[in-house]
Order: structure tokens, then sequence, then C-alpha cells
């Protein structure tokens, strides 16, 4: 079963999809879903090939389908309930099962941005989907359960709610000031330079001024690019570039493997908002010091609110200093 229903106290729609309980955790350690099928494998896995460099494979246990059966309760005027559409896919970055992506050349960064850019593209057109999300969770601390180096990217049929309020946002700010919030953001960062961690002539990678993680990284393209799909050659490369330098940065900075969440926002594939969308990932790492994570808790998930535990210029500061 897979719904969606609209919470009309803070309007915006929460999927429920009930067969997910079931979804694979922590397979046994000689068995991969997402490693190649070897020879004579009692077990096949996604990958029917003995080999591939990346791949894109359907979600086994989505959250949205293209045909989707009909919502176990009825709509009404208060509580709407409408069908969950849309495609969830999962990206393999490498057929290593233990390969850490920190240490992969520059070159499979930018092949990762151009299948990004292909899926956006692709899933995009198709009319029922509003907005093309490409994330990544990374590591146990986040929730993952299958250690294979991977990605996803949902469909959606609507514009999900912080990114929706993001584009609000720069739509006023375009309005009243006739510019592109996003773009005076980056420059205003560029300009100051003690946030920044990173940089190449397309993009500027920096804690932000207002971060609400302790090593959180957002990484914005220099000039007004609304999304993936506009991007040139020499972006892909230096995108590329610049995520393998994060990367790299991540996992020198306390010794280990830093996990994460991945946020890639841009415009919608609805068509809409053009000259206040702004091409940006954003990374979210649980680490606030090599031993202590951070919780999200009563202010941030009762409140919204959340606290940092260090200055964004200290943050960035550390990060810069990493290798």
């Amino acid at each position: 079963m897979t719904e969606r229903r609209w919470d009309p106290t803070l309007r915006e729609w929460v999927i429920t999809a009930t067969h997910r309980q079931e979804r694979t955790f922590k397979p046994p350690a000689d068995y991969c879903p997402f490693c190649p099928t070897e020879e004579d494998a009692e077990y096949p896995t996604a990958i029917p090939e003995p080999e591939y460099d990346m791949a894109v494979i359907e979600n086994g246990f989505p959250s949205l389908q293209p045909d989707p059966p009909a919502p176990a309760v009825e709509s009404t005027d208060l509580f709407p309930v409408e069908a969950a559409t849309g495609q969830c896919e999962v990206v393999l970055f490498t057929e290593e099962h233990d390969g850490k992506m920190s240490e992969q050349p520059v070159s499979r960064f930018v092949k990762l941005v151009k299948l990004w850019r292909d899926r956006y593209e692709k899933l995009g057109a198709i009319d029922d989907h509003e907005y093309v999300y490409i994330f990544e969770n990374k590591g146990e601390e986040v929730g993952v359960t299958l250690e294979h180096p991977h990605g996803q990217i949902y469909a959606y049929p609507f514009v999900p709610p912080k990114i929706e309020r993001e584009l609000e946002s720069s739509d006023q700010y375009l309005r009243e000031e006739g510019r592109c919030l996003f773009c005076d953001l980056i420059d205003s960062e560029r300009e100051d330079g003690r946030r920044i961690v990173a940089e190449n002539d397309s993009f500027t990678a920096v804690v932000p001024f207002h971060a609400r993680w302790t090593y959180e990284v957002h990484v914005y393209a220099n000039d007004h690019v609304p999304s993936i799909a506009d991007f040139t050659a020499e972006d892909e490369r230096n995108l590329g570039n610049l995520l393998n330098e994060i990367l790299q940065r991540y996992d020198a900075l306390f010794g280990f493997e830093m996990p994460y969440i991945m946020a890639t926002h841009q415009q919608p594939t609805n068509g809409d908002a053009e000259q206040y969308a702004h091409f940006h990932i954003e990374f979210y790492p649980p680490y606030r010091t090599g031993d202590k994570l951070k919780y999200p808790a009563g202010s941030e998930r009762g409140a919204g609110t959340f606290i940092n535990n260090k200055l964004a210029e200290e943050g960035a500061a550390e990060l810069r200093n990493a290798i």
C-alpha cells in the first residue's frame, strides 16, 4: 500500500508506504543485492550482469509507484488522500561493495553528475512528475541498512515542502530585490570568505551562515543555474571535482568515512521557478565531534528550530584544514 495523505496543519503531503516495513535490512555478509550476480549464483542480485561500472535500478521497495493501488481510505475535505504516484530509483555508484567514494577518481564523480542529469531530464519529462529529487543516505548513523555505495532518486508528483518553502522565499526576494536570493547568498559568501570550504570556476562549497549541522556544507553554482539540465560540460567536470574534494575533506576530518545525508535542490521539473531556483547540493553530517553525534530532539523535531553547537566559521576552517 502506498498513498499520500494531506496534513492540513502544516499543509504538506505525508506518504504512507506500508510494504517498506519488509524492506531489506542488513543482509548477510555474503549477499549484497547491489553487487553483480556471480556465475551460477544461487540467489541473483538486482544486477544480472557479472560486472558493471555504474547503474540505475528500480527501488525494490518504492515509496512512490507509477501505477499504485487505490488509497486504503476515502478522501474527505479535511483529510484529502491520493494515490502515491511517482517513481523511485537507486543509483549504484560502483560495483565495489566496499568502495570508498573519497578514494575514487574524479572521473567517476563526473560520470555520476552526467548520470544524475540524464535521470533528472528523463524522469522530469513524465507529466505526473513535478520534482525530481536526487539524494544520498550514507552510513548506519543516518539509517542506511545496505552498505554498498549508492544513492537514490525520487520523482515526486508534487514539490516537497522544504524545497517549496525555499523556492517561495527566493521568489519573494526576487520580487522585492530584483535578484535571485541564492545568487546574492553565494556572492556574499564568496566576498566574506570565512565560511568557504572549497571552490572552483563553477561552484563554491560553504558551511552556510545559517548552518543547522556542525559540519553542514552547501555546494552552490556560482552563476544562476536553475537545474542540472542547464550545466555546461565544464560545469559537469567542476561539480565532479568539487564533490570528490568535499568527501575527501569529510573523511579526513576525524579519520573515518563520514556519514551524511546529501540533498540536491534545483528547479522543479514542472517548468516553474526558472528565475529563482538555483542549483545547489546540501550535506548534513550527523557528527558534531569525532565521537559525538548530533541528535535532532525536542527543539529540532518538536518545534522545528535547530540548535548548532559550533560557529559556521569554525566548522568551515576545520574542513579547510582537514587535507
